[in-house]
């Protein structure tokens, strides 16, 4: 292969995949592709993240090989693609739900019959027509995948399924046709119907369970996409206004903004003055003032003032678009974790279908005159007691039960990997703002220079009524008690603060800057005070008349009340905590103090944390990173396990895997505690499906029968498979009584 200067790295939806093997069957087929350098197929959100050189293979190479295997590369990446695609996810998750729903239906009357009233008139009758629809049409994908498997030499769960339920239905059918053949010969002729249906229909609800908890990782990449407005306010060189899509914006456009409008592009602001809302950038909850020669960003807010800026960056250059393309990169890059019941058939299913074939071969070798009969129903028993029921209820129902209690106890988990790679976090990464802090300011303090000038509250909270600061909002709030005055006159001093007039007399809120700026006495006491709340990373604004400074208010972002237990707690479970924030190391360093924090880090921009949490991944450590916003979206995607708080945004609590409800920190030893014991829960079941196999497989095979005659009906392996399907389900719920 010849050396070329330009590398591609794309992220491109795949369809079709139905297990985490089929997963590495597409890695490895387009891993053979020449001009491809690197692949990863994450079967959890469906997607192949493809390192390629252009000149050596073609996007349509890149789908044929796909497509030679029967899954398919969606490599068209307009928004009409990318529409049609979600409708085909939203329409097989449909199919599949109405799937498992008629499969329940035909398979409770047919279990009532074959437990209980076999032998009904024309009862294997009525049980092959109730099992057929859900064999051969509800549960068909499982013999279409395993056909694909064995054509390229693998086995999986699906194989298992098909390989099972065809033999018991296959030999039930012979059994309801042909009942003489085993009445000739001493033998009853045993049905296998319900085995063949309650397989495929556990199976199937498995799958819908987990297709619910995939279809949801697209979700957080769309509301991205959201924060871009459609439209934009062009202006043209005669200072006319019109309104383009947002595609025909270029680099050079002259742009308007009005209040209440997302920014649509990055720019520089040519002219007016307005508060932003970065949060979404910054993660920090105050609005930051914007006036002529500030860049403004794509995806942020406007508040209250209208502004003409020139598009410096547009479409996929801006950092908006950086964000959902570092999103879309994590969540694709990460490996998915191999499910172990899909490692386990592989090599579980050749050993039983040989085990099977053998039993049959020794019948018709030493079992004289009925060999090929006892051989046949040998043969059998082995298939259905080799069944992968209990295999297959192992790991989603410890989940299901899991996820249940941790609903119960305020945690939302969407997936069984989170819930099973939490045990092992020994990193935790906290965001400041919004987790460990309210998210929000707050008046923690007013203090009046004198009694007499408390009076005057009525006038600070009616200058705060009508200033536009972000901050007057707090006042207000803390303030409601107070009744408004009629003021004479207000004016907006823009980045200073507000003047208004009450009664003849000049009144100021503001900065001690503009405070100065008038030229008044500042008490020694308010002085004092306010020196002791900047300390304590409180923001200060001052109120004075003409002649000297009336109150000082202290304004910050409390911490939560549980915060400092929550982080003692994980300490003591041997989990290391760091924190994250941009905002500035005054701030950061009181937080980590009150709260007990020995590793963090401020001013830290949203890329930046997710390549903390890299740098973590690095050293061994299994991260678990916990955001409010969308600036902790693309470290959350990048986490091992992704933790959101309740009250943060919708796009943070897409991308995290599990969410707090409650926002109380004090949940985040619970999650970890929930996940060793979901993953305890897990291992026994596993333990106990494997002994259920080891000692069922011989004694189907007819192991005792040349010691004691003893040899296992294939009626008892059905009975024996449905008993142990119920011992793992029975184990799972020991998990609802457990403390967390």
């Amino acid at each position: 292969m010849q050396a070329t200067d330009q590398i591609i790295k794309k992220t491109f939806p795949i369809t079709g995949l139905s297990c985490a093997s089929c997963a590495v069957s597409a890695e490895s087929m387009l891993s053979a592709t020449p001009g491809v350098i690197h692949v990863g197929v994450n079967f959890a959100n469906a997607s192949a993240t493809v390192e390629y050189e252009p000149q050596q293979v073609t996007l349509q190479q890149l789908k044929s090989a796909v497509q030679s295997i029967g899954y398919d590369l969606v490599t068209d990446e307009s928004p009409e693609a990318a529409e049609a695609l979600e409708d085909l996810h939203q329409q097989q998750f449909r199919t599949l739900k109405k799937k498992a729903v008629w499969s329940i239906i035909f398979s409770v009357p047919l279990v009532i019959i074959g437990m209980f009233f076999m032998d009904i008139p024309y009862g294997n009758y009525i049980m092959w027509a109730l099992s057929t629809p859900v064999v051969l049409v509800f549960g068909r994908q499982f013999f279409v995948n395993a056909w694909r498997q064995a054509k390229h030499r693998n086995a999986n769960m699906d194989t298992l399924v098909a390989l099972s339920t065809s033999i018991a239905y296959i030999f039930s059918v012979f059994n309801t046709l042909y009942p003489e053949y085993w009445h000739s010969r001493g033998l009853h002729a045993h049905v296998y119907f319900e085995a063949a249906a309650v397989v495929i229909t556990f199976i199937l609800l498995g799958r819908l369970l987990e297709e619910k908890a995939k279809s949801n990782t697209s979700s957080a990449i769309k509301k991205l996409i959201g924060l871009q407005p459609k439209t934009v306010t062009l202006i043209r060189s005669n200072d006319e206004t019109i309104e383009v899509p947002l595609a025909q914006v270029q680099v050079g456009d002259l742009l308007l903004v009005k209040p209440g409008e997302k920014i649509p592009v990055d720019g520089i602001v040519t002219s007016g003055s307005s508060y932003i809302d970065e949060s979404m950038i910054s993660g920090e909850p105050l609005p930051v003032l914007k006036e002529k020669e500030a860049e403004v960003f794509a995806g942020t807010i406007n508040q209250k003032g209208v502004l003409r800026f020139k598009a410096i960056k547009v479409g996929g250059d801006t950092m908006l678009a950086q964000i959902i393309k570092l999103v879309q990169e994590a969540q694709g890059s990460k490996a998915p974790v191999q499910q172990l019941v899909d490692k386990i058939a592989g090599i579980f299913v050749p050993v039983v279908t040989g085990i099977a074939l053998l039993t049959m071969l020794i019948w018709v070798i030493f079992g004289g005159d009925n060999g090929f009969t006892q051989g046949l129903l040998a043969m059998v028993t082995v298939l259905v007691i080799a069944c992968p029921c209990a295999l297959g209820l192992a790991t989603p129902t410890a989940i299901m039960v899991g996820v249940g209690k941790g609903a119960e106890n305020g945690l939302l988990i969407k997936d069984a990997e989170s819930l099973e790679l939490a045990h092992k976090v020994d990193a935790i990464v906290l965001d400041k703002t919004g987790t460990i802090t309210e998210g929000k300011p707050v008046v923690t303090g007013i203090e009046w220079a004198n009694t007499q000038a408390s009076t005057l509250a009525a006038v600070l909270y009616s200058m705060e009524q009508q200033s536009e600061h972000p901050l007057a909002s707090a006042v207000v709030k803390y303030m409601n008690a107070e009744k408004p005055v009629h003021l004479d006159h207000f004016e907006s001093k823009t980045g200073k603060g507000v003047e208004a007039t009450y009664k003849g007399q000049q009144y100021y809120i503001g900065s001690r800057t503009y405070i100065n700026e008038q030229k008044v006495t500042v008490p020694a006491t308010l002085e004092s005070k306010s020196n002791a709340w900047l300390a304590d990373a409180a923001t200060v604004i001052w109120f004075a008349n003409q002649k000297e400074a009336l109150a000082v208010i202290a304004i910050a972002d409390k911490l939560k009340d549980t915060s400092a237990a929550a982080v003692a707690q994980l300490q003591q479970m041997g989990v290391a905590v760091y924190m994250l924030t941009g905002d500035n190391a005054q701030t950061a360093k009181i937080v980590a103090e009150k709260t007990g924090i020995k590793n963090y880090k401020a001013g830290v921009l949203p890329s930046e944390k997710a390549a903390f949490v890299k740098e973590l991944q690095q050293k061994g450590l299994t991260v678990a990173m916990v955001g409010d916003g969308i600036n902790d979206s693309h470290a959350l995607a990048q986490a091992d396990v992704s933790i959101a708080m309740g009250h943060g945004t919708d796009i943070a609590m897409d991308v995290a895997r599990m969410t707090i409800i409650s926002s109380d920190l004090q949940q985040l030893p619970k999650a970890i505690r929930l996940s060793r014991q979901t993953v305890r829960l897990i291992r026994q079941n596993l333990f106990w499906a494997f002994i259920y196999n080891l000692i069922g497989i011989p004694l189907a095979a007819g192991i005792l029968y040349p010691i004691n005659g003893f040899q296992l009906d294939p009626m008892i392996a059905g009975a024996a498979m449905a008993l142990s399907s119920v011992s793992v389900v029975s184990n799972s719920l020991r998990l609802k009584w457990s403390k967390l």
